[in-house]
């Protein structure tokens, strides 16, 4: 946010000649600061956010797993539901908020950023509350459509009949979240994910256990801690965005809703929307093409996807510490510091990732003998990694790319990205499925695909213009 200095006016001497009084225009950091160390430092809070998040996820599968085989199903059936509302709300529409806040700010006109977070909040609870109702009345078909039968129906159905009800919530959180990291402020979300984090594993667990004398719910406490845990995040952030220590205000004289603004949000996050519906859909149909060669090529995919989903949570945190960073520089017309911030974070992501990936890709029993000792499994999981592990790097630059391209609202081209590599696992997939190749081939698609998604993506951020340079405004009276 941009303010402007006192005047300096020299003391003593005649009116004739005194200077004439200069507008000092006080330093953004994030704007004016070194990239490198900026991007790193906004990144950091934001890696042990994700780092939460896996922990959770962990956690509740332990959980899960003492209640039996059938809620353990249930929870498989109902995780691609609860990873589309966190990454609509969090990644695609979120990054949409934290672009339109971060150009405001970086213009200087903090009275635009704070009336385009109440239209943030405005579409945050309409969406939140449009999809949990329609998820309440319809869910039980989605859910069965989705293959849900017998035990593990009725097991996803006492977890849904709890969770549905706290969609909004999520959408709130999240709204909150982009609002927060919009302002370049990463630290305070990524602290309040990380509490409810630890909401969700102590609450879920003795609720889901009956442990320390709490009634055993089974499932419906999982869902339960879940909804704690985002509870508490409302309210920790609602209140500090209502106490005035943020800089955006939820207060702002004569206000009104606008077209343009809410034009200004969804014009990025709805159309970012559809990055993470491909993703899952990709990963969907790729599961289901592996599935043919048995459960044990299938277990050692998934043992190789865990880490990739652990991995790219590096590239999602450059990437998110990027979307301020490049929404400010737009918004101030430095075009030229907003794409060294957008290639920095993509290489930092693919050196991070790549890295990694290229080290289990070599000694794969580092990663696959914390899960797995049957050597069928562990054979095909080391296949995979050998491929596809050296690979994450380019999918890491693909990830970092399109949340830079959130804070430049120009993101169609990774929408589109997107969009090639689902087309291309369709058509490539069908014809290896027709020509009866071995699941090796299928392994060396999933890599490929990682190359087209990666590549293309950075294509369309170097092709599209992000507007034109302008000089920073340092104005004499």
């Amino acid at each position: 946010m941009t303010e402007v200095g006192a005047a300096e006016i020299a003391v003593g001497a005649p009116p004739s000649e005194a200077p004439r009084p200069k507008i000092v225009l006080a330093k953004n950091p994030i704007l004016e600061g070194p990239i490198l160390s900026t991007l790193l430092k906004l990144a950091a809070p934001n890696i042990v956010a994700q780092t939460a998040g896996i922990c959770v996820v962990v956690a509740e599968t332990s959980y899960v797993g003492y209640l039996g085989t059938a809620p353990l199903a249930a929870m498989a059936l109902m995780f691609p539901l609860i990873i589309l509302m966190m990454t609509t709300s969090g990644g695609a529409m979120g990054g949409g908020v934290a672009s339109a806040i971060s150009r405001a700010l970086g213009a200087g006109d903090t009275r635009r950023a704070s009336a385009l977070a109440l239209h943030a909040l405005t579409i945050g609870i309409a969406v939140g509350a449009t999809l949990s109702l329609l998820l309440l009345l319809f869910g039980h078909h989605l859910l069965s459509a989705m293959g849900g039968r017998d035990r593990v129906f009725d097991e996803a159905m006492k977890f849904s009949s709890v969770w549905f009800w706290g969609v909004t919530l999520i959408w709130l959180m999240n709204t909150l979240v982009a609002i927060l990291r919009g302002t370049g402020n990463m630290t305070l979300p990524s602290a309040i994910v990380f509490s409810s984090a630890l909401f969700q594993i102590v609450v879920g667990g003795s609720l889901s256990l009956g442990l320390a004398g709490m009634p055993q719910l089974g499932i419906r406490g999982i869902a339960i801690g879940q909804l704690t845990g985002f509870s508490s995040s409302v309210a920790i952030m609602g209140w500090y965005v209502l106490s005035g220590r943020s800089r955006v205000a939820l207060k702002v004289p004569n206000f009104r809703y606008q077209l343009e603004m809410f034009t200004d949000i969804l014009k990025v996050g709805a159309l970012a929307c559809f990055y993470p519906v491909q993703s899952v859909l990709t990963v969907g149909i790729f599961t289901s093409m592996l599935a043919h060669f048995g459960t044990e090529v299938l277990a050692g995919y998934g043992i190789g996807a865990r880490l990739e989903f652990m991995l790219t949570s590096i590239a999602f945190s450059t990437g998110v510490a990027s979307v301020p960073m490049v929404g400010m520089a737009v918004g101030a017309g430095r075009i030229r510091r907003a794409r060294r911030i957008a290639w920095s974070g993509a290489v930092i992501s693919a050196l991070g990732v790549g890295i990694v990936g290229s080290l289990i890709a070599v000694f794969p029993h580092l990663w696959v003998d914390l899960f797995t000792s049957d050597p069928q499994v562990r054979a095909a999981s080391a296949q995979y990694l050998a491929i596809a592990g050296p690979l994450m790097g380019v999918l890491a630059i693909g990830i970092s790319l399109y949340f830079s391209s959130q804070g430049a609202a120009k993101v169609l081209g990774s929408v589109i990205a997107q969009t090639a590599r689902l087309v291309f696992v369709v058509a490539a997939g069908s014809w290896l499925t027709a020509s009866g190749a071995g699941y090796q081939s299928f392994f060396l698609l999933a890599g490929s695909a990682m190359v087209v998604f990666g590549l293309f993506t950075a294509l369309t951020v170097w092709a599209t213009s992000w507007g034109s340079e302008r000089k920073a405004l340092v104005a004499a009276a």
